[in-house]
C-alpha cells in the first residue's frame, strides 16, 4: 500500500501482518568465549563478540547534542560529508517501510507523521510506503520509489540480508539514502540510524533479575519468535549474563506475542516446578499477560523485565513489582526525517548515528509513567513537543 501524504496532513495506520526473520552473516567472532554455551544452551548464530561488546560499551557513553531531545543526540559521533547532496528545498521525502505490525511500529510511525509536520515548512510531500512484512514487496516498493522524484529516500528494512541489493540499487541511483531501525548490509547508505541495540536491552534486563533473584532460582525465558535479529541478540547478551549469574534457566519459551499463549506457558511452568524465581523477556508486549498468570495461580509476582508500554509501567507501579524495562525507543523514529533533512541542506551527519537507549527503573517510573495515554502507548515515544500531542497518539 503506498499512501502519499503532505506535510498538513494527519494520518493512522494500523496494519498487521507478520513478524520478519533474516539469516545473519557468518562471523568467526561467535566462537568467542563469551560467546559459548552453558546452562542457556548453545550460543545463538547472531552472535557477534564484537558487536556485543561494542554495545555494551555504547550504555555508558555521554551522548552528544541536545540534552532535552535524545533523538537528536548521538553516540561516539563519526561525522561524514554531505555536501554533494545539498539542494533547494522544500523537498519530497519517501519512506519504505517494514510494517505497521506491532504497537510499537505504530506508535513510532505515528510520531514521525508528527515529526514531518513538525518540519512542514521545508517538507513538501512525504510519502509512506508499506511493505505489511513482506521482502518481496519492499523490493518493489523501492523500486517504484526510485522513478517518484524523491529528494531523499529512508528504509526500514523488513529483513537484513535480503533488502541489501535493494538498497544498493536506490543508493547507486544518486538518492541520500537513510536507513533505521533495522540495518542491512552494505554501507552505502549516508547513515544508519538505530539505538544502542539488542545486545544492550538483552544484558540490562538479564542482570537485573539474575542479581534480584534468589542465588540459584529458577528462571523462565519468554521469547517472541527465533530468527529475528534484534530479538536473537536480546537473546545472546541475556544468556551471557544469566550464565555467569549461574541462574538456573528452567525453560525457554516462544509466545508469539500471544498474550493466552504467554499465560499458558506461564502457568504451565508453574504447575511444573510450583515456583518461578525470575522472568526475563526478549520484548514487553506480553510481559502484563505474565504477571496476571502469577496472579491467577496465587503466586508472588518475580523479578522480571518489561518494557516502555505502559499497560506494564502502570501495573508495575500498581502492584509494586520488581521490575526493569530496558527500551529500543520509538523517538527514534524522528531521527530519520531530521537526517534527511540535514543532508539535503549539506550537512554533516554521523554514520553510523548511534542514539542512547534509556532503560526505566523503580527511581524514575514515575517520569515515564502516563495514565492518561492508552495502554499500548510507549513511553520513550520523545512525541509531547510535536504536533497533535496527545490526541494523536490515542
Amino acid at each position: 500500500m503506498r499512501r502519499t501524504i503532505s506535510a498538513l496532513a494527519a494520518v493512522s495506520l494500523l496494519v498487521l501482518a507478520g513478524c520478519a526473520t533474516d539469516e545473519p552473516a557468518a562471523s568467526p567472532s561467535a566462537t568467542a568465549s563469551a560467546a559459548e554455551g552453558a546452562g542457556t544452551g548453545e550460543q545463538s548464530k547472531f552472535f557477534v563478540q564484537a558487536d556485543y561488546d561494542n554495545e555494551l560499551a555504547l550504555l555508558d557513553v555521554a551522548p552528544t547534542g541536545p540534552a532535552d531531545k535524545p533523538w537528536e543526540q548521538v553516540l561516539n559521533p563519526k561525522m561524514v560529508d554531505t555536501a554533494k547532496f545539498k539542494k533547494n528545498g522544500p523537498h519530497k521525502i519517501c519512506f519504505s517501510n517494514a510494517a505497521l505490525n506491532n504497537p510499537w511500529r505504530q506508535v513510532g510511525f505515528k510520531t514521525m507523521l508528527a515529526e514531518v509536520d513538525a518540519q512542514r515548512s521545508r517538507i513538501s510531500e512525504f510519502v509512506h510506503v508499506d511493505a505489511e512484512g513482506k521482502d518481496q514487496k519492499q523490493i518493489a516498493d523501492i523500486n517504484d520509489l526510485l522513478g517518484k522524484k524523491c529528494d531523499a529516500l529512508i528504509v526500514s528494512p523488513n529483513t537484513t540480508a535480503t533488502l541489501t541489493p535493494a538498497v544498493e540499487a536506490a543508493c547507486k541511483a544518486g538518492l541520500p539514502v537513510i536507513v533505521f531501525d533495522r540495518g542491512v548490509n552494505t554501507t552505502c547508505p549516508v547513515t544508519f540510524i538505530n539505538p544502542v541495540g539488542g545486545y544492550g536491552f538483552g544484558h540490562v534486563g538479564a542482570e537485573f533479575v539474575s542479581q534480584k533473584m534468589k542465588p540459584g532460582g529458577k528462571l523462565l525465558a519468554l521469547r517472541i519468535l527465533p530468527g529475528v535479529d534484534v530479538l536473537e541478540t536480546r537473546w545472546s547478551a541475556a544468556k551471557i549474563a544469566l550464565d555467569k549469574a549461574k541462574v538456573d534457566v528452567v525453560g525457554v519459551e516462544f509466545t508469539d506475542g500471544d498474550p493466552a499463549k504467554t499465560k499458558k506457558i506461564v502457568n504451565d511452568y508453574i504447575q511444573r516446578y510450583g515456583t518461578i524465581d525470575g522472568v526475563w523477556m526478549d520484548a514487553g508486549a506480553v510481559a502484563v499477560a505474565a504477571v496476571e498468570a502469577f496472579q491467577d495461580a496465587g503466586k508472588p509476582v518475580p523479578p522480571m523485565n518489561g518494557e516502555d508500554q505502559l499497560d506494564f509501567l502502570k501495573l508495575w507501579k500498581d502492584k509494586n513489582l520488581t521490575a526493569i524495562a530496558p527500551t529500543y525507543p520509538t523517538y527514534q523514529w524522528r531521527t530519520p526525517v531530521i537526517a534527511a533533512l540535514n543532508i539535503l541542506d549539506g550537512k554533516q551527519v554521523s554514520s553510523p548515528w548511534k542514539l542512547p537507549q534509556p532503560t526505566i527503573t523503580q527511581d524514575n517510573l514515575d517520569r515515564y509513567l502516563d495514565t492518561s495515554m492508552p495502554p499500548l502507548h510507549y513511553a520513550m515515544c520523545g512525541c509531547t513537543d510535536l504536533p497533535g500531542y496527545p490526541q494523536r497518539w490515542k
